[in-house]
């Protein structure tokens, strides 16, 4: 069954002037429609006595496809294209996050409360009590977002300016999936050294902090290091979050195809970040069979020292009934590779190392891309259930309760459920507090 949600391609939207006469609009569908465009909307803007502006939303492949569909447009007598618009350009001008206060200030009164002279009282009763700031100040539910722009999406190491609208988009699921403050913090340093001085000094300013888009093998070490030093909770979402919603996937496609996971022999190509951390996932679960690929010898020693098997790419795909690519290569698994029944997760963005349809096509019985199974199903549900039983950490028996968690919601005949459906998230902090809870990661306030 192919899960995979939408259409892979660029929206693009077109304003343009068409003679107020009949056929002229027909004609330029046409004319898209010869340039193998793919119609959405049509939207009347305005009428004029000889002309009228209509919108049109176009599905494409490419920028060069844009450029095909337009130049047989402009082949179309009585039609001008006015403008081409970006809606996702548009949708981030300015940003998509900003600071906002959650009081109003009316009066001098007010201010007096809010700053001084009241805010003293309230500065030394978090002296005596530092677990207090946690009651009085943001403090206990807001979220560092940290990158240093290593290993941005599927685009590499672009640096942390140019990751910044990844940053904002995780902060803004943070406040609409679970009323989280995301903080994105950009760091110049690529050197672990730095980064995890940095974050420790910051630190203070945070409930917790997630680790975002930082390349292997660095990752690994900050992120151990951070936890060693921090009483917050500390995750690497590439990491962690991808591998709880790869378990969740996991634990559904094997229940559809009568296969036991623990016994399921499961195949990674690409042993960075992601990849190591499914490994590890897997691993915690019970999964005795990991068999692993990457170009990178030390990733590969890492894996054989996890309790995993290394091989090449034929090998992973010739022995495993579910194979997991996290590589960054588009194209990477040929149609030929698949054998009958197996799943396919291949996960990368923005293009996958098999399209879901093909897969399918060549005898997958599930398959899904990085679009359906996307680590924000996990991590504002960890964090926000992290928040609330004020854990220390996130341990493997709160990931695995959050996957568990994310399994269960999915409808029946999919693997996972949808990003936007709010109950999940919920549902995933609730299990995730209750797991910090008993496996004993939480602060005692005296």
């Amino acid at each position: 069954m192919n899960i995979e949600k939408g259409m892979d391609k660029i929206v693009k939207t077109l304003r343009v002037m068409i003679t107020d006469q009949p056929g002229y609009l027909g004609r330029l569908t046409s004319a898209i429609g010869s340039a193998d465009g793919n119609i959405g909307d049509i939207r009347l803007l305005r009428s004029g006595l000889t002309h009228n502006v209509r919108e049109l939303t176009l599905y494409v492949d490419s920028d060069q496809h844009l450029e095909k569909i337009l130049k047989a447009i402009d082949s179309v007598d009585g039609v001008t294209v006015e403008e081409v618009i970006d809606r996702v350009q548009q949708v981030h001008e300015g940003g998509k996050i900003a600071v906002k206060s959650r009081v109003e200030i009316k009066t001098i009164g007010d201010v007096r409360k809010i700053y001084t002279p009241g805010v003293a009282s309230i500065c030394r009763l978090i002296q005596r009590s530092p677990h207090l700031a946690n009651t009085y100040t943001s403090i206990g539910n807001t979220v560092a977002i940290v990158t240093n722009g290593t290993a941005i999406l599927g685009l590499g190491d672009i640096g942390p300016v140019a990751g910044m609208p990844v940053m904002e988009g995780k902060a803004v699921l943070f406040d609409h999936l679970v009323g989280i403050s995301g903080v994105p913090i950009l760091l110049r340093s690529k050197n672990v050294d730095h980064i995890v001085d940095a974050i420790w000094h910051m630190a203070p300013t945070f409930g917790a902090i997630k680790l975002e888009d930082i390349a292997a093998p660095e990752c690994f070490e900050i992120e151990k290091r951070l936890v060693e030093m921090l009483d917050i909770p500390v995750m690497h979402d590439d990491q962690h979050g991808t591998a709880v919603v790869v378990l969740a996937s996991l634990l559904n496609a094997t229940r559809f195809t009568n296969a036991r996971l623990q016994n399921s022999t499961i195949g990674i190509i690409g042993l960075g970040a992601a990849g190591t951390g499914i490994a590890k996932l897997l691993m915690a679960y019970g999964v005795k069979n990991v068999i692993g690929t990457d170009l990178n010898s030390g990733a590969m020693e890492m894996l054989r020292g996890l309790g995993g098997e290394t091989s090449d790419l034929a090998g992973v795909m010739e022995r495993s009934l579910v194979v997991i690519a996290t590589t960054g290569c588009p194209g990477l698994i040929r149609p030929e590779m698949v054998k009958r029944g197996q799943v396919i997760l291949a996960l990368s963005n923005p293009d996958a190392e098999i399209k879901p349809q093909d897969a399918m096509t060549a005898g997958a019985s599930f398959a899904a891309d990085g679009k359906s199974i996307n680590n924000a199903l996990a991590f504002p549900g960890i964090f926000r259930g992290a928040l609330n039983a004020n854990a220390t950490r996130i341990n493997n028996r709160m990931l695995i309760a959050a996957a568990k968690t994310i399994a269960s919601h999915a409808e029946e005949g999919e693997l996972v459920p949808g990003i936007l459906n709010s109950s999940v998230h919920h549902a995933v902090a609730e299990a995730v507090a209750r797991a910090a809870v008993d496996s004993g990661v939480v602060k005692v306030q005296l």
